[in-house]
């Protein structure tokens, strides 16, 4: 009885607290959701990529959009995923590359229907918000693949080489750039929900 007293006053004290702190109650629930993806990626990034790395595509380079030099001279990519495994010095190739956004796209995609139906209670025009949504997911993906580059290549050589991990400091080594993206799309997926999740009064008099 008292479980169920306790669970009553939480929901009427956040019932509560949304009247009086709408904007803030909004965050924190897209703040846990957002986080509540982020561990569905983690879970999925070690699947897909072990699934890729069976196959022949380790070894296809994909580097692509190539941007000035790095700081050691070497050409600049936006998407960087030379070929070789990752434990060999390569880049994953263009299995890693796959693993990452097979994972981020079925993140996004359940990320799109929770935050617009738990967080926003949006009931505007979904096929309008998708193509809003895809636009901005493209958008993103590119510049957090552009500021990979400037911490991707030192982290895995921290944990893989320097601190002699191997395997393990690899899985490490994804999980915290995994959490690095996904810190990037939530600051700059809020906003953008704000305008695409819309919430149109249901009752609207008709002009006669």
């Amino acid at each position: 009885m008292s479980n169920k007293k306790e669970a009553a006053g939480l929901m009427g004290f956040w019932a509560n607290y949304k009247e009086k702190h709408p904007n803030t109650a909004q965050f924190l629930v897209f703040f846990v959701l957002s986080n509540g993806i982020t561990v569905l990626q983690i879970l999925l990034m070690p699947f897909f990529k072990s699934l890729f790395a069976q196959t022949t595509l380790v070894d296809t380079n994909f580097q692509i959009w190539q941007m000035g030099h790095n700081f050691n001279g070497s050409d600049y990519y936006i998407f960087d995923y030379a070929a070789g495994s990752l434990s060999s010095g390569g880049g994953g190739g263009l299995a890693y590359f796959l693993a990452v956004q097979i994972t981020l796209a079925i993140a996004q995609i359940i990320n799109f229907f929770v935050q617009r139906s738990v967080t926003f209670k949006s009931n505007s025009n979904i096929w309008k918000a998708a193509f809003w949504y895809v636009i901005a997911y493209i958008v993103i993906t590119i510049g957090a693949a552009a500021a990979q580059g400037f911490y991707k290549a030192p982290i895995y050589e921290l944990f893989m080489n320097t601190w002699g991990m191997g395997s393990v400091g690899e899985t490490i080594a994804d999980v915290i750039t995994m959490i690095i993206n996904s810190a990037i799309s939530f600051w700059v997926f809020f906003p953008i929900f704000k305008v695409i999740f819309k919430q149109k009064p249901e009752n609207q008099e008709q002009v006669v």
